[in-house]
């Protein structure tokens, strides 16, 4: 663990170097590679006549920002979660929120025709409060607050139930809605940034509110004795952690569809490097969030060109172990 100021500066610096290392090579490697001279031009001088140009500003570009983007909220979400439940399992796509997000795009666009921008975007943001709502008062045990087990549990029928019923309306509505299929699995690709516009202003609030929130994040990790002797009033603290969760969550999967484990890997990996300070933890989060996604997009089309694979089956091979081997470990605790 980085334990001096001048070692955690240097750690975030390494953390953004790879970022930009993550952010080259996703605009130049793909089924058809592209010249760091191509893409400099593409970015300094678009040419829409140029093949190269094309590839790198249509597609690479957009995806680059948009992994960059969803890989960075989806990891301070995940640290937010595990703060306020102080559950080392909790993360949006863990505890149901995702799914939740999922469906309600999916049921929108399936019998009301939501397929326009804002309609998408509040129809995840209502699902992701209802799946956190729902799993709320399932985790909860009666006379003893919020049961990580529980809670674990609930996120994962919810999950589960989710993405069943998402599925079964996907595929009920093939010939309409086949496309979404390929975005329920989790994908940056084919968006455009004009995709980005509606989103920027819950974004920035989130990122201002996570701001705001750093002190009091450090003060919900401690005992709730230790909170009320220090006369902190955490239902508030909790409601607006809780809000930027749903923000984050919700305008991802608005975004990119169901992209899993980002919120569960990174928080840890972050946490083990600079420790549990929030005024640390947070933007490692960002930088880690949006380099791994970046990373493993990036992989997903170099597999099996010229198709790529869904950047959210990538990062459940990642995950996956990773929960396996972090529930394994905190079984007698949970």
């Amino acid at each position: 663990m980085l334990t001096t100021r001048t070692g955690k500066l240097a750690g975030l610096l390494l953390a953004l170097a790879v970022v930009m290392t993550g952010f080259a090579g996703s605009l130049t490697l793909g089924p058809y590679p592209t010249p760091p001279g191509v893409v400099i031009d593409a970015l300094m001088a678009y040419d829409p006549t140029s093949t190269g140009h094309l590839i790198v500003g249509t597609e690479r570009l957009p995806r680059a920002i948009l992994a960059m983007l969803v890989g960075a909220s989806l990891a301070v979400s995940g640290a937010l979660m595990q703060s306020l439940t102080r559950n080392p399992l909790a993360s949006p796509g863990i505890l149901g929120i995702n799914a939740g997000a999922m469906l309600f795009v999916v049921v929108g666009a399936a019998f009301l025709g939501t397929t326009t921008p804002m309609t998408l975007i509040w129809a995840a943001f209502f699902g992701a409060a209802t799946a956190a709502a729902l799993v709320y008062l399932l985790g909860r045990q009666p006379g003893a607050g919020i049961s990580p087990l529980r809670t674990v549990l609930a996120g994962v029928a919810v999950t589960a139930l989710c993405v069943s019923f998402a599925q079964g309306l996907l595929v009920i509505n093939q010939e309409r809605f086949g496309s979404l299929l390929f975005w329920l699995a989790g994908s940056v690709s084919a968006r455009e940034l004009a995709t980005l516009e509606p989103l920027i202003p819950f974004f920035l609030i989130a990122g201002v509110l996570c701001l705001l929130l750093t002190r009091q994040l450090n003060i919900l990790g401690l005992d709730d004795e230790v909170v009320r002797a220090l006369g902190q009033h955490t239902g508030r603290v909790r409601l607006a952690v809780g809000i930027v969760v749903i923000m984050l969550s919700g305008a991802s999967v608005a975004l990119t569809g169901m992209i899993g484990f980002i919120g569960l890997i990174v928080p840890h990996l972050a946490r083990g490097l600079f420790g549990r300070d929030h005024r640390w933890l947070l933007p490692a989060c960002v930088l880690l969030g949006a380099a791994l996604l970046l990373v493993a997009d990036t992989v997903a089309r170099l597999v099996i060109p010229p198709q790529e694979i869904p950047v959210g089956v990538m990062t459940a091979l990642l995950g996956a172990p990773l929960f396996l081997y972090l529930a394994s470990r905190k079984r007698g605790t949970l």
